[in-house]
């Protein structure tokens, strides 16, 4: 039997139900990792009596065959995910002390699925950065190291930094992540996982707090495609109390990855071999596409005419809902509260100490192209182009089923490296920004290994709510690639 933090999801479901293992035993494993490797920052809270207590009832299911979709299965939730009872903090000082009394929707499905809380994970500052070194609780390490010897401490992408890193290093069989520009597939790029943004509306976003509403989607972060695939069937879900969740079944993502591929059609946007691209990222895309054309899939050119426009649109768009959602966080009705002489000096005060660099650099932004002299130019302006890259994707699938492109431009860099130049921070989005912008869903499989031997990740864009499709050719592409490779912490 696999040492139990090596199993995958789906191995571990398959050993609980053979009773190979009891959820007591695997739980213990992960919570022993969780401990052990304190020094990744992966953790914002540990639940492990919780966890614990959460696993003998699911062996008491399981004993009398009752077990759900995840029962037994320990996995950690971001903590941007309310969770009652349970410290969310969305990576802020301002949050540092709210305890909710209410159980975001995904979360409960998780829950009523059986799954198992290890912990909430670090994120950046409420989801703003591509690194995970905005955190009011520190940087969250990447479990992988470059191969030159270095020993350069790596970041793992961001915002969900965290739960990029725990899943890699083998703390927990999956987690959950948000992404609003990127946040789930450049993580899992940059760590050698599996991460999907599911199509915006079929995660409920009750519950989560808000970054920019219109873009933020949740979506689960896993060791393969196929868990990925079964932590989605348990995620998604219509929610009567989001406005934007969608009414509609949510199917076997599992039962859809056949294997089989023949027939389809693979774009390949021209509009992504950016200026400067490294010559790695190329070749991983060529290989990409040489393996589902062996697997009997066609590759075909196609064209996304105002993609040079996303990044501009998407930092535009994201900072002026930041602005709107994050002026209740004000002192007043919950979360961190400074004294005042005023009311106006109690929001200021409150404001300045609970929020970090990035966060107030965006909120700026943000109120800035919502004033009443440049509302017109920036904000909708930029909702206008947002329209046509939209228009561009549903242009493009007319001409084939599936997009394959690069998940990031780069693989992870060091701690710091980048981290006073803003521009080349958000420069990371650059492939993934466009389908947030359409509100698309994406996925992102780890292809093999970069010069300095680090993760690369390719990734695949699917049409509306049609995220079977980009399961099952990400699962052709996971067994083509071999990709069997686990960071120096494992080793």
């Amino acid at each position: 039997m696999a040492k139990p933090t090596h199993f995958t999801l789906a191995g571990a479901r398959d050993a609980l139900k053979k009773r190979e293992i009891s959820s007591v035993e695997l739980t213990t494993a992960h919570v022993a990792a969780m401990e052990s490797l304190r020094e990744l920052n992966a953790f914002v809270t540990e639940t492990p009596d919780k966890a614990i207590e959460m696993a003998k009832a699911s062996d008491a299911r399981l004993a009398r065959g009752e077990g759900g979709p995840l029962e037994g299965l320990p996995i950690a939730i971001k903590d941007l995910f309310c969770t009652e009872g349970v410290r969310t903090t969305a990576g802020s000082n301002i949050l540092g002390n709210f305890v909710p009394p209410y159980e975001s929707t995904v979360t409960s499905h998780l829950w009523r699925d059986g799954a198992v809380m290890l912990g909430k994970l670090n994120m950046d500052e409420f989801a703003m950065g591509s690194a995970n070194i905005t955190s009011a609780y520190g940087n969250v390490e990447n479990p992988w190291r470059r191969q030159d010897g270095s020993n350069a401490k790596l970041v793992p992408g961001g915002s969900s930094g965290g739960s990029a890193a725990s899943v890699a290093a083998r703390m927990t069989l999956a987690a959950t992540g948000t992404d609003t520009g990127g946040s789930i597939r450049q993580p899992a790029a940059f760590t050698g996982i599996v991460g999907i943004k599911p199509t915006y509306g079929r995660c409920s976003r009750w519950g989560v707090v808000a970054f920019a509403s219109s873009l933020d989607q949740a979506g689960p972060m896993a060791r393969t495609v196929r868990d990925a695939a079964i932590m989605l069937r348990s995620m998604a879900g219509f929610d009567p109390k989001d406005s934007t969740s969608v009414d509609m079944a949510v199917p076997d993502f599992e039962a859809a990855l056949t294997g089989d591929i023949r027939g389809l059609k693979v774009g390949i946007p021209k509009e992504y071999r950016v200026d400067g691209m490294p010559a790695e990222i190329e070749r991983v895309w060529s290989r990409g596409a040489d393996w589902l054309r062996a697997a009997g899939a066609e590759i075909v050119e196609v064209s996304l005419p105002h993609t040079k426009y996303a990044l501009p649109t998407y930092y535009i768009v994201a900072p002026a809902e930041a602005s709107s959602n994050l002026a209740r966080y004000d002192g007043v009705r919950y979360g961190l509260r400074e004294t005042g002489g005023s009311l106006n000096e109690l929001y200021e005060n409150t404001r300045a100490a609970g929020f970090g660099r990035e966060v107030k650099r965006r909120v700026m932004i943000g109120t800035y192209v919502l004033s009443a002299g440049y509302y017109d130019a920036y904000y909708t302006k930029a909702q206008k182009l947002r329209t046509l890259i939209a228009r561009d994707f549903t242009e493009a699938y007319k001409q084939c089923d599936v997009i394959l492109t690069p998940t990031a431009p780069s693989t992870a860099f060091a701690i710091g490296e980048k981290q006073d130049d803003p521009i080349a921070m958000y420069l990371n989005d650059v492939f993934t920004v466009p389908a947030s912008l359409a509100g698309l869903p994406g996925l992102s499989v780890p292809a093999g290994l970069g010069d300095d031997g680090l993760p690369l990740g390719l990734q695949l864009l699917g049409r509306p709510f049609d995220e079977e499709t980009i399961l099952r050719v990400a699962e052709v592409m996971e067994q083509a690639s071999g990709f069997t490779a686990l960071p120096q912490t494992m080793s």
